[in-house]
């Protein structure tokens, strides 16, 4: 190799290395190669409401395209404290408790970069978001493990494990729920748990709820609303998940005011603002979009349960999620009849054989050997593309 072409390698620093390109990248670029269903990456293939489009455009209209302030609107703070008040029994006040983040991403950002220091300990339940082991990674903080187990009521994290990942002491929890991948959604008594230990260890919990709204059969109860956890939580969600505006990039933290500064410290300095236009699209959305929502979670509750009964017939052991949008599934019969062997290979496989891309959870685990028996496949999708999927799946596997 050339002295020129070594001076081209790819310039990564240590912190992101061992993370390379996100497994959603990686399986929406071989979807679109060969030409295949993509049920991988979470995300609606049509759109969200329309008052929230009409509200933006509207805003661009007369002129509202200059920079926001800091902390968002204060027309969308109002509605996101008003959102609150209405889903998770919280009622932060506007001004000092509620900041408008791009997507709920960069609030997690934000939440790991301005309120821990390097060398802090923070538990995580895997499998996770990819994104909460790369904001470790950012703010320097050594994350603890705690897996999420298939049982009879569903996916379920040990007691004794969750207890010494808290032994020595830990500044915080990242709290997924609903929960992406599985679709577990925690039971109040594992919130009240949870909210127990971090009280003991003077911990913080960093509340994901971007799937707040999408619950089926199971209840959300938001961690920060149980006695004495608001003034140690912060609650993060987003416009994208809930009105099908993934690629607005809208979200919020909610958290009290010593906790929003130093989401604010870091934010500023991020991100700064998000689109204003966009930032008026999302108050209207959560001023006026609860039937929005209502007809939403019917519609994905029919595609959970319909793409559940296909996975089954080809062969899957389906684990039916209580919320968000994605299935996991186990595979070994599958892969056995296949003559593939892991989650990687089987997804690969799907794509470019059977036309039909999912997500290898393995790369949700901090072992990824522990995540090589699942498969996950999002069902946030117009019906057509769900039945074209199955009987792609079906004509393979069936």
């Amino acid at each position: 190799m050339s002295e020129r072409a070594e001076h081209r390698r790819a310039r990564v620093a240590g912190r992101f290395a061992p993370f390379g390109t996100t497994v959603f990248a990686e399986m929406t670029r071989l979807a679109d190669r060969h030409g295949a269903i993509n049920l991988s990456q979470g995300f609606p293939d049509f759109d969200g409401p329309e008052v929230a489009q009409e509200a933006a455009h509207a805003a661009m209209a007369r002129g509202e395209n200059q920079y926001a302030p800091m902390p968002g609107l204060g027309r969308l703070r109002e509605a996101v404290a008003g959102w609150c008040r209405r889903a998770g029994g919280l009622a932060p006040d506007p001004d000092r408790e509620v900041t408008v983040t791009s997507g709920c991403t960069g609030g997690l950002a934000a939440a790991f970069l301005g309120l821990f220091e390097p060398g802090d300990r923070v538990v995580l339940f895997e499998p996770f978001y990819d994104s909460y082991r790369a904001c470790c990674a950012m703010a320097g903080v050594e994350a603890r493990f705690v897996t999420l187990r298939p049982g009879p009521q569903g996916f379920a994290f040990d007691e004794g494990e969750l207890r010494r990942a808290f032994a020595g002491g830990v500044s915080g929890v990242v709290l997924n729920t609903p929960h992406n991948p599985t679709g577990k959604v925690f039971t109040r008594a594992e919130l009240e748990l949870v909210a127990g230990l971090c009280r003991e260890h003077d911990a913080i919990v960093i509340a994901d709820e971007v799937y707040e709204r999408l619950v089926y059969e199971a209840e959300h109860v938001s961690v920060a609303s149980l006695d004495g956890m608001f003034e140690r939580t912060v609650t993060l969600s987003s416009l994208g998940k809930t009105f099908s505006l993934t690629g607005w990039k809208i979200g919020w933290a909610v958290a009290p005011e010593h906790l929003t500064a130093g989401i604010r410290a870091a934010h500023q300095f991020l991100i700064y603002a998000v689109p204003t236009p966009l930032q008026h699209g999302a108050a209207a959305a959560l001023e006026s979009g609860e039937g929005y929502v209502e007809s939403l979670v019917d519609r994905y509750r029919s595609g959970r349960d319909f793409m559940a009964g296909v996975l089954e017939r080809c062969g899957f052991r389906v684990h039916v999620p209580g919320g968000s949008y994605f299935i996991m599934a186990e595979h070994e019969r599958v892969s056995e009849r296949l003559g593939v062997s892991g989650d990687v290979e089987l997804c690969r496989h799907l794509t470019g054989v059977i036309g039909v891309a999912a997500i290898p959870p393995s790369a949700f685990y901090a072992d990824p050997q522990r995540g090589r028996g699942f498969v996950r496949l999002a069902f946030c999708k117009r019906r057509g593309t769900l039945e074209a999927a199955s009987e792609r799946l079906l004509a393979a596997l069936g």
